[in-house]
């Protein structure tokens, strides 16, 4: 499947990532509040090598930079 997002090589660098993206958007808001992340990342398990990915979304790009567009083996 084609994704268009952001692609990293260790697990950190995506939850680093993810990590920016709340800082920036000044997430969670409230401790007890559902939404904690602006964005989540998976892991491409199927893939050789594994390697981990956020998909794009709009407002990432501030943070992230221009999203990239690759293949993802999904089951």
């Amino acid at each position: 499947m084609e994704i268009t997002g952001y692609k990293y090589t260790n697990e950190q660098d995506a939850i680093d990532a993810r990590k920016a993206c709340a800082d920036y958007y000044k997430l969670p808001v409230y401790p007890d509040t559902v939404t904690i992340y602006y964005v989540n990342y998976q892991e491409a398990s199927l893939d050789d090598p594994i390697f981990w990915y956020i998909e794009y979304y709009p407002g990432t790009e501030p943070i992230l930079g221009e999203p990239t567009t690759f293949e993802v083996t999904i089951y």
